[in-house]
């Protein structure tokens, strides 16, 4: 359970669904005795895009539900008696004001020492920031400022859709490649094991290829990671926001104990730099990148 914590909250529920898919979709394919989609490649390379698109948006639709519900997050009443609470609703509707969003997105706390925000939701008007409690004690007013400016950005950039789309498309070449290798696997033993080869390989195919597509959906996540920086920094500001990188830099070196344990990388601001094959699957650039992209502007 622990690498699917690292690869992040989006790809294990991405995952999940594609796996149920997959499974339904071979069962009722064996059913029906069309085992592999006898008819053309191109045939089967449709219908890949067709379930991978659903598991995809599938995921999207359930990103509140799974933030809230995996990271506790708790809704807060933008009339809540709580000063800090309400001073943080406020400033989340400023900042989206700022960037146009047609409708406030929700606000949520969680209760954590880890040092966390992130932004969720279907579409531009259905969206989540929601952060930490472990931030708001660890940051200064300006760099909290500049997090949340970035978290807004993610939503004013249509982060969440594009993603899912990017997503979209490695759920089709991973589900049409692990059934071609499935049959491919499934010709080559006694008939009589053939359909169990066939459901067993196109299971670990889906799960493998789609781990394996997760390094293509994550360059373009450290991509979109630039551009939510340069977002906040118009938001907000370019020195809350490089002040707000900083402050992430210093807590990255001194983290508390078992802080990375428990976080969903995918929803972290910040990490821990790494290197080699890890480094293909991490979804934010290195800090000290993202500094500098700000400083040279874009």
């Amino acid at each position: 359970m622990q690498m699917f914590k690292r690869i992040g909250l989006f790809l294990l529920t991405n995952i999940l669904v594609m796996v149920t898919i997959g499974i339904a979709w071979t069962v009722i394919s064996q059913f029906l005795g069309i085992q592999g989609i006898h008819s053309s490649d191109l045939g089967l390379l449709i219908y890949c895009g067709l379930f991978g698109m659903i598991g995809a948006f599938f995921s999207l639709l359930m990103s509140k539900f799974m933030a809230k519900n995996m990271m506790g997050v708790r809704i807060i009443d933008p009339q809540t008696s709580d000063p800090t609470l309400r001073q943080l609703v406020n400033r989340v509707h400023d900042l989206a004001g700022r960037a146009h969003l047609p409708k406030m997105p929700e606000v949520g706390i969680y209760e954590s020492d880890d040092v966390n925000a992130f932004a969720t939701g279907p579409s531009r008007s259905n969206s989540l920031v929601a952060v930490s409690s472990g931030l708001l004690r660890r940051m200064e007013s300006n760099e909290i400022d500049g997090v949340l400016a970035h978290e807004v950005a993610h939503i004013a950039n249509g982060d969440m859709i594009t993603m899912t789309l990017i997503t979209g498309v490695v759920n089709t070449f991973a589900m049409f490649f692990s059934r071609i290798l499935a049959r491919l696997i499934a010709s080559n033993v006694d008939e009589k094991y053939s359909n169990i080869v066939y459901f067993a390989c196109t299971i670990a195919g889906d799960i493998m290829f789609t781990v394996l597509g997760s390094i293509v959906v994550n360059s373009f996540s450290r991509a979109r990671e630039f551009r939510a920086d340069a977002g906040a920094a118009k938001f907000s500001s370019l020195d809350n926001m490089i002040a707000a990188l900083q402050r992430l830099q210093l807590i990255s070196q001194r983290p508390f104990e078992g802080e990375e344990k428990d976080a969903f990388a995918t929803l972290k601001i910040s990490s821990r730099p790494k290197g080699g094959l890890a480094a293909l699957f991490m979804t934010h650039p290195k800090l000290e990148d993202r500094i500098a992209a700000l400083r040279k502007g874009f």
